[in-house]
């Protein structure tokens, strides 16, 4: 598959990104068979994520949405809720679905903020584990990929709200 103009090349096909999915939704399925999961997604870069693994995982799954907001130009990690929960996580089995794990300091935010709700359980599925540029380790129990240090877009992440809608993940051209 040759990578779109301003891409330098496709990391992972549309073939490769659906399979792994199916992968991750099948371990997700197991561990969670016989409890109510709730997937709680991270607007708007794991709408795409989160539709494509809830159709993967084989249990009934509730399915919520958060959005976060960073403070630009006040150091990295700060961040608020712009969109809360719709439904209470008091005493339930909660997956946080994220498109992209890079720093920590977002998934340390949610799940501090997520924690103090009494949740059963709670971890995090991310689609995409950029762990070498971790500043705060965080507990990432599923994995689709981890990437190397480069600018990516695809399923659900963006640039400038452009390329979200790719069904594989490919490298920005460093020039763009």
């Amino acid at each position: 598959m040759n990578a779109p103009p301003g891409m330098e090349r496709v990391l992972f096909s549309e073939e490769q990104v659906a399979a792994r999915i199916r992968e991750v939704g099948a371990a997700i399925a197991e561990k969670y068979r016989g409890r109510d999961l709730k997937l709680i997604g991270v607007l708007k870069g794991a709408v795409f994520f989160l539709t494509e693994l809830a159709r993967a995982i084989d249990i009934p799954v509730q399915i919520d949405f958060l959005a976060i907001s960073s403070f630009a130009g006040h150091g990295p990690g700060l961040v608020r809720i712009e969109k809360d929960l719709d439904e209470p996580i008091e005493g339930q089995d909660v997956l946080l679905i994220e498109d992209i794990v890079d720093t920590g300091l977002t998934a340390h935010y949610l799940l501090r903020t997520l924690a103090g709700r009494g949740p059963q359980s709670l971890a995090i599925c991310t689609l995409l584990d950029r762990s070498i540029r971790r500043i705060v380790q965080v507990p990432v129990e599923f994995r689709c990929f981890e990437i190397p240090d480069r600018f990516v877009v695809g399923c659900g992440l963006d640039f400038k709200q452009l390329y979200r809608n790719l069904r594989y993940i490919a490298v920005m051209n460093p020039e763009r």
